[in-house]
């Protein structure tokens, strides 16, 4: 395996990593506002080029799948499939919430704890999942509504690492001895490598044809309400 470029759109975090093998070799992100459309092929181009990379020398292309926005994780996968089409390479779907875990293990490096990545899905709604220091799933991926006593069987047991930017909001709510906090949202296509290289080892890669982004929940449209 050469190189792979990784995509990951699925918050407001716009985010694009270029690999060798499972080893980063540079990232470029920007955050605050949904820019997907407009940052993403620059990104994109923008790194091979720093990098003096051809796009003929790519591997393949990764992309995180979901949960997350359903215009931000359209956006991404779109792209992405359109790249891997017309290079005619391999695309990778990475879980979001597991790349997520990854990232805030790395940082951690315990053994004991369960992560916990959150990511908003608007009032008190989180898409979030609990995995264990191998990245092994503990807690199913759902949609959940936090509430105090929101994974208490959990956190009776051990220490659980809330981070994401849904989890920021539920910092006054989880008030758990057990609850630990994470300041970094580990949300970036930097922290796809270590899964993606796995899966381009096992050949395990999606049908450019039926692939669609994990959207967990169905994309409503909601009417505005006419003042009068």
């Amino acid at each position: 395996m050469a190189f792979t470029i990784a995509i990951e759109t699925a918050t407001k975090v716009c985010s694009v990593a270029l690999f060798h093998n499972e080893e980063l070799v540079a990232f470029k992100e920007e955050g605050g506002e949904y820019s997907h459309a407009e940052k993403l092929a620059v990104f994109v181009d923008s790194l091979l080029k720093e990098q003096k990379v051809q796009y003929d020398q790519l591997a393949a292309i990764a992309v995180s799948k979901g949960p997350g926005s359903y215009t931000g994780l359209r956006i991404g996968v779109s792209f992405a499939k359109g790249l891997s089409y017309s290079l005619q390479i391999p695309l990778i779907a990475v879980d979001t919430l597991q790349a997520m875990a990854w990232g805030a293990q790395k940082e951690l490096g315990k053994e004991e704890v369960l992560l916990c990545p959150m990511i908003d899905a608007r009032r008190m709604e989180v898409y979030t999942a609990l995995f264990n220091n191998k990245l092994e799933i503990v807690k199913e991926i759902s949609a959940d509504i936090i509430e105090e006593n929101s994974y208490a069987s959990y956190l009776k047991q051990k220490e659980i690492c809330f981070f994401g930017d849904g989890a920021v909001k539920c910092k006054t709510i989880l008030q758990h001895p057990n609850a630990n906090f994470l300041e970094e949202q580990f949300v970036s296509a930097k922290n796809m490598g270590g899964i993606l290289f796995g899966k381009y080892l096992e050949n395990n890669f999606e049908d450019l044809a039926y692939f669609e982004p994990y959207y967990l929940k169905e994309f409503i449209a909601l009417k505005g309400k006419r003042l009068v």
